[in-house]
């Protein structure tokens, strides 16, 4: 299981990274740009933006624990991350992924 903090800890692990509460969600964004990814405390997942090619990839992985949003930013890659279930080294990768193609991203 993978525990809130530790989940913070690794979104808020790459440079130039900030935490903000983004509705009932905490937010995590590269500094100056667009988030990345949110974590949901009351359920323990977390939702990761990546491509939808990306998230077809981690779909494969383990379907039952991550999936696509059910909605319009599911269609364009927001994936979430059962955090009970799915492995940290996995859920890092996923960050990294996102946190990547934002910052290669032009301002």
């Amino acid at each position: 299981m993978m525990s809130e903090k530790l989940f913070t800890e690794m979104a808020l692990s790459f440079p130039g990274t900030e935490q903000q509460p983004h509705f009932e969600r905490t937010g995590f964004k590269v500094t100056g740009r667009r988030m990345f990814a949110t974590y949901l405390a009351k359920d323990n997942t977390a939702n990761i933006f990546l491509t939808p090619e990306e998230q077809k990839l981690f779909c494969k992985m383990d379907r039952k624990n991550i999936y696509s949003v059910p909605n319009k930013w599911g269609e364009k890659g927001a994936t979430t991350f059962i955090l009970d279930h799915v492995k940290p080294e996995l859920v890092w990768e996923a960050l990294y992924t996102a946190y990547t193609a934002i910052v290669k991203q032009k301002k």
